[in-house]
């Protein structure tokens, strides 16, 4: 009698199941990523069920008017529920590795699992690269691609959740580049004062950004900020003192990492690959405070798995391949859907970005 043998397609389809488990577990967003509209980063699957080269998010604004009191007439006086949607666009993209046989001989593992590293760290970084890309986007434009026009149409249209260093006042007209400039190397550092005046502006901004609700029933909002605006929030003398307060209370905070730092209801994380930005005098660095709803990240097929024989059998490859979209979040503001486009769930503000001496 013989056994039965596990078949060759359904091992592959394990190994797939795996890799996209690890790549939750492992990916250094993940815990920013759900389902809900909690979310900074929400994730929406719909594509995996039926065809589409999109998925449309929605947003509901809060509601904004005076409860009826009393024997006054409710009928006639409800409010209007304000609804705009955000469509995220996806598209294929691959990874592939190729390996001799003479190199798989010496090596004891399986070809597919020898692969799975390095896919895995590809393609971490690869979400990593394209959530900080779209973070600091220009309506969708790359900012590094992005014209001064559209980056002054953009801060127009986003003014209420902008801050240039220490003040609201160095916003010069809505013009980026004259804003951006008047960021100075020593008064214009990330400082708890900056932070607190960040979210004041999403607690303000029209419609608000909405701050995360953690298990405990705490809302927080987080911060990503790159490594030298970073260096000066830590060193500054309020926060030193502010952190013994802080870390044993925040070990059960999902959003908090080992490292973090949590400022007025605020959690700090260092992201290293944010880049500078020249202002023409000094560099700065981009700092993105987040609520809810910050990104969308739509899913059409999770990662796959495919392998190949090249020369004769000689050599042998196995890809990965994905198709998804992730973009920031923008929702109309206008009169139309998508008229006025504003970043619904991030407050920017651009800092200091001076390296060490």
């Amino acid at each position: 009698m013989a056994d039965t043998q596990t078949a060759t397609g359904l091992r592959v389809q394990q190994w797939d199941d795996k890799f996209f488990t690890e790549f939750l577990n492992e990916n250094p967003f993940s815990r920013y990523m759900g389902t809900d509209e909690n979310s900074i980063i929400q994730v929406k699957e719909n594509l995996t069920k039926k065809k589409g080269d999109s998925i449309t998010f929605a947003l509901v604004n809060r509601l904004n008017q005076d409860a009826i009191t009393g024997s006054n007439t409710l009928e006639g006086n409800e409010e209007n529920v304000e609804q705009r949607s955000f469509k995220v666009y996806v598209d294929k993209w691959r990874k592939a590795t190729r390996v001799s046989e003479m190199e798989e001989q010496k090596n004891a593992i399986n070809l597919r699992d020898a692969s799975r590293s390095v896919l895995m760290d590809f393609k971490m970084e690869y979400i990593r690269d394209r959530v900080i890309t779209s973070l600091g986007s220009i309506n969708g434009v790359a900012y590094a691609d992005a014209t001064e026009t559209q980056k002054d149409a953009w801060l127009v249209d986003n003014s209420d959740r902008v801050l240039f260093g220490a003040a609201k006042s160095n916003n010069a007209a809505n013009d980026h580049s004259a804003a951006l400039a008047q960021i100075d190397a020593t008064a214009d550092k990330l400082t708890p004062d900056a932070l607190s005046i960040m979210k004041r502006m999403a607690y303000t901004s029209s419609p608000k950004v909405r701050p995360i609700r953690t298990s405990n029933g705490k809302y927080y909002y987080l911060a990503f900020a790159g490594s030298w605006a970073f260096r000066d929030l830590k060193t500054n003398s309020t926060i030193t003192q502010a952190q013994r307060e802080v870390m044993l209370a925040n070990q059960n905070n999902k959003l908090f990492d080992g490292g973090d730092i949590e400022w007025d209801g605020i959690v700090v994380h260092e992201v290293p690959d944010i880049g500078v930005i020249s202002n023409g005098t000094i560099n700065c660095q981009p700092v993105y405070l987040m609520g809810a709803q910050a990104l969308g990240y739509a899913i059409a097929r999770r990662t796959k798995t495919v392998t190949k024989e090249f020369d004769y059998g000689d050599k042998y490859g196995v890809a990965i391949d994905t198709i998804d979209g992730l973009e920031k979040m923008l929702f109309g503001s206008g009169s139309g859907d998508t008229d006025d486009l504003k970043q619904h769930g991030i407050v920017t503000g651009y800092f200091s970005g001076v390296a060490d001496s």
